[in-house]
């Protein structure tokens, strides 16, 4: 399959104010899919402007075609698949079919306690994502849906008339561990990373790579597991994690560099920070236009 690129969108900006041009120049650019962060706040952006991210998708849907949508990531730490499974039927339905969700077990950061819990152990986390993914992938794909689990319940939800996409709108599952892998395999159209943390602060390009591909048999493994064919999942690498940073973002020539290292791990999607002025994600507008429009026929 042939690498494509999109984009992750930060929900920071007030619509009117350069919030749906980004959204409808990601369409112009010709990249594959548009993500937002579905958070309610974000490390250093906790203290501006942040907005919701089904409702600002809803509103890209609206000002869009042909552009792909989707979460980068959702996650149970404030997430019910009863109410959630709601809105993406009907986010689906207003895009016309252009929905992915993104989905990951959460972590520590603002969302773990902003309902007021204590936050969730890692085990805690995978626990729920445990009983979240599957539940959700139900609630998508049956009419009516009943279910008592040890975290979530569901009495005769009903999800009339599903997604626009069939039989649901597909999962991109972010894991790294075993049991995200495995509920990767069975429940993913797609599979996520954002390489290995660990490695952010002190490690090297190569031993990024090396960890990634670590993770990719991993995934080949738990598909196997179950009998299903690693190839049929995309894998989708979520830039500006790695040690790399924003080094490929700085010409042409040096994401070329990047993507091809990593599309030689059979990564088929490569998602971008559009840049934000001051901010991790800093990038010079011109160089990544011009990454999103000609990348892609130097590494065909």
């Amino acid at each position: 399959m042939s690498l494509r690129l999109s984009t992750v969108i930060l929900p920071y900006r007030r619509w009117n104010e350069g919030g749906r041009s980004a959204w409808t120049r990601a369409e112009q650019l010709g990249l594959y899919t548009a993500y937002t962060y579905d958070h309610l706040s974000w490390r250093s952006f906790r203290d501006g402007p942040w907005f919701g991210a089904v409702p600002t998708l809803t509103a890209a849907a609206s000002v869009t075609e042909r552009l792909r949508l989707g979460t980068l990531v959702t996650s149970p730490n404030f997430r019910h698949p009863v109410t959630l499974a709601k809105e993406l039927i009907s986010l689906d339905d207003i895009s016309g079919g252009r929905v992915t969700l993104g989905v990951g077990a959460g972590g520590t950061g603002f969302d773990a306690t902003a309902l007021g819990q204590e936050p969730w152990t890692p085990r805690e986390r995978a626990d729920r994502f445990g009983e979240f993914v599957p539940l959700l992938d139900r609630l998508l794909t049956e009419d009516s849906v009943s279910y008592e689990g040890d975290f979530y319940s569901a009495h005769e939800a009903r999800n009339i008339p599903g997604c626009v996409q069939r039989p649901r709108l597909p999962f991109a599952v972010a894991a790294t561990g075993p049991r995200g892998l495995a509920l990767a395999a069975r429940h993913g159209q797609a599979w996520v990373t954002t390489g290995d943390p660990k490695l952010y602060a002190n490690g090297t390009p190569e031993q990024s790579v090396q960890a990634i591909r670590g993770q990719a048999e991993k995934l080949a493994d738990a598909c196997a597991t179950i009998g299903r064919d690693v190839n049929e999942l995309d894998k989708i690498l979520l830039t500006g994690f790695t040690p790399d940073r924003g080094r490929p973002l700085e010409s042409l020539d040096a994401f070329v560099d990047f993507a091809g290292r990593h599309q030689e791990l059979g990564f088929t999607e490569l998602v971008l920070h559009w840049p934000i002025p001051d901010s991790d994600f800093a990038a010079d507008e011109k160089v990544f236009e011009r990454i999103a429009m000609e990348a892609l026929a130097q590494l065909r």
